[in-house]
């Protein structure tokens, strides 16, 4: 069974999430306050997290940057700020998804279903394990990603893009199949998404973010790595 942390302080909401969910065969934790929810992720290894950043006692973006220090789990952002800032600053400290407040529930289970897609990803074929550059290695069997001696924590959406490039080398990935082949159907045109994320992997992984050496743009078709 699926398991599903949900933080969020409207004891409603939480209730509406917890019958819904439960209704669809999740298994569902709670958690109202930021410093509780660090500590059922830690302890309880849900599969994904439903965050709200409004929290009494910790700002969300705090909570997603801890929980990404130690662990990959999809985090998906619902939230009642809407201004693209914000969206961006969680995208940027980790999380997978962002929902505003008010919301479909229908639209919500399909987010969340589509995270814990993300999240499932399996080994790749062992034709291709490990990718080494001059600036990073990727392990695509451990998944892990190292520059030197240091490990580089991505999230699952950054590592299924990153995964989709460097198994197809030299060769143009189109915008709408990595956007079909991560997000799903229902994000078909958001080329914004991919904007957000290419950055975020950019700034991890190139020596110069602004002029990247292996993660390239193909302006209005998709994207490329170069070994």
């Amino acid at each position: 069974m699926i398991k599903v942390l949900v933080v969020e302080d409207d004891a409603q909401l939480v209730r509406a999430l917890r019958i819904n969910l439960e209704a669809r065969k999740f298994e569902v934790e709670t958690a109202s306050e930021g410093s509780k929810a660090l500590n059922l992720a830690a302890a309880g290894k849900p599969d994904v997290i439903v965050l709200d950043l409004g929290l009494p006692d910790i700002d969300g973006i705090d909570v997603i940057t801890a929980v990404r220090e130690s662990s990959r789990v999809p985090i998906l952002v619902l939230s009642a700020r809407h201004t693209s800032e914000e969206k961006i600053r969680a995208l940027d400290a980790g999380a997978d998804d962002y929902v505003t407040k008010p919301f479909s529930m229908d639209e919500l289970l399909a987010r969340l279903r589509a995270a814990i897609r993300r999240g499932e990803i399996p080994a790749p074929s062992k034709e291709i394990s490990m990718v080494t550059t001059d600036d990073f290695t990727v392990d695509l069997v451990a998944k892990k990603v190292s520059r030197g001696d240091r490990r580089v924590r991505l999230t699952p959406t950054e590592w299924h893009l990153l995964e989709i490039l460097i198994t197809n080398p030299g060769r143009l990935v189109s915008q709408r199949k990595l956007l079909l082949d991560v997000w799903g159907p229902t994000y078909s045109e958001h080329t914004n998404y991919l904007r957000v994320y290419m950055a975020q992997l950019r700034r991890k992984l190139e020596a110069d973010p602004s002029h990247p050496r292996y993660l390239i743009t193909e302006p209005g078709m998709g994207y490329r790595y170069e070994g």
